[in-house]
């Protein structure tokens, strides 16, 4: 731990640049991610005064392959991102926890009652209070703090900035009273526990193990409480094409039933054949009976189904493909995962108000001016937030101007992949 005068000072006179750029890979965001840490560890001072305090960082992440298939126990290609959420933290003896996330009111948690409580559900509070349970129910130590948190993960974007800051709380606990010991895939487990049960969505595993292990990873979730993580090596600037994440400005309110109703649709399909998860159905069983699973099930968890089915395969390919270094291979198959999301997984808009189709207008847009320089996609849970793009260095620009153009200045990103999930920024 260091004092907060000293790490002001530290920052100002850019003597961590090296270990920014290990977590943050673009030396183009050096002085922001400089005057970042110190606006933060200002904030803190005036929140709680000066004193000893630790820094940490999760990831945002961005996900490749795999589009909802992780709740059925499927596998996912996805990257950690270049933007992610810090914190400011310090112990307190007092068993609360007290957060103030950067334009939020200050959050406070007592420690002495874990249990979950219903009206927190929705709430940070309640995600708060599902990590320190289901950390100390493993059997971790867990305590009180103090932190100021702050986030450039674009909220409600598909970039998992809920994901991320419930890393970030277990990344925090892991630091402050663990010694760092406990391991980024348990904390992704705790932190999708946390989410289902104390905030009362039910997602997969994908976004929190995204965030928390960091890199590009292949996850195959057959057995979720020991997921296959495996790292893939592979630098996107070799292939002079770079990741473009644009906020297509839709609003993720009032999209949990639509969420929902995917994993729910696709697990009647499973039931039909006696299964709980499509992981467990044999794909040729399925295409025999196609015609009976209409009739029993409808036509939409159908088509759900036969995505997940396809959607599992192209993952795979993804994954060779890299590893064989064909980039236009894995080009091609993101562009299938994409066109079977909007035909077939169905997640590109809502039902509910077909006149808002923010995503659809994105991928049109960029189907329309990437021809032969990329390829485009949904990006995320869908139905609202961001689109995905592999652009050809030679024309981010044009590509960026034009999204920047619908969308306004500043929707479309360049990321870098990077290489940490949930972490202590200083060693």
């Amino acid at each position: 731990m260091k004092d907060t005068k000293v790490l002001l000072e530290e920052f100002a006179a850019q003597q961590h640049q090296d270990r920014l750029t290990e977590i943050y890979v673009d030396t183009g965001v050096l002085s922001y991610q400089n005057e970042r840490y110190q606006k933060a560890i200002q904030k803190y001072e005036e929140l709680y005064g000066s004193g000893e305090v630790e820094l940490f960082s999760a990831a945002g992440r961005s996900e490749v392959g795999g589009n909802h298939t992780d709740h059925q126990h499927g596998e996912v290609l996805a990257a950690s991102i270049n933007l992610d959420a810090i914190a400011v933290a310090s112990k307190l003896e007092e068993n609360v926890i007290k957060l103030l996330s950067d334009g939020y009111p200050m959050i406070t948690v007592d420690l002495s009652e874990l249990e979950k409580k219903d009206a927190e559900e929705g709430t940070s509070a309640g995600l708060i209070r599902g990590m320190v349970y289901g950390l100390k129910k493993n059997g971790h130590q867990v305590g009180g703090f103090q932190a100021y948190v702050t986030s450039d993960v674009l909220n409600g974007a598909g970039m998992s900035s809920s994901a991320a800051f419930e890393v970030l709380v277990g990344t925090i606990l892991s630091g402050l009273y663990n010694d760092m010991s406990i391991s980024s895939v348990e904390i992704a487990q705790v932190a999708q526990y946390a989410e289902n049960v104390f905030f009362g969505k039910p997602c997969g595993l994908m976004d929190q193990m995204a965030c928390s292990v960091g890199g590009l990873i292949h996850i195959d979730f057959a057995d979720p409480e020991h997921p296959i993580v495996e790292k893939v090596e592979v630098d996107f600037s070799a292939y002079h094409h770079s990741l473009c994440i644009t906020d297509t400005k839709g609003s993720h309110a009032d999209l949990t039933d639509d969420y929902a109703l995917i994993p729910q649709e696709m697990k009647k399909v499973a039931e039909f054949f006696g299964k709980d998860f499509l992981r467990e159905v044999d794909a040729k069983d399925f295409y025999k009976n196609i015609s009976k699973i209409r009739e029993k099930c409808g036509d939409r968890p159908v088509l759900r189904a036969l995505h997940f089915f396809e959607e599992d395969v192209r993952v795979e390919r993804e994954v060779a493909a890299l590893n064989a270094g064909d980039f236009n291979g894995f080009l091609q198959t993101v562009k299938e995962s994409g066109d079977s999301s909007f035909k077939y997984l169905q997640n590109i808009y809502t039902n509910k108000d077909v006149q808002n189709q923010s995503v659809s207008m994105g991928l049109a847009v960029s189907d329309s001016i990437l021809k032969g320089h990329g390829v485009s996609r949904v990006h995320g849970g869908g139905f609202a937030g961001t689109i995905q793009a592999f652009v050809a260095d030679d024309f981010v620009e044009e590509y960026r101007t034009m999204l920047d153009s619908v969308y306004g200045a500043g929707s479309c990103h360049v990321l870098k992949v990077r290489p940490y999930g949930g972490i202590k920024v200083l060693e």
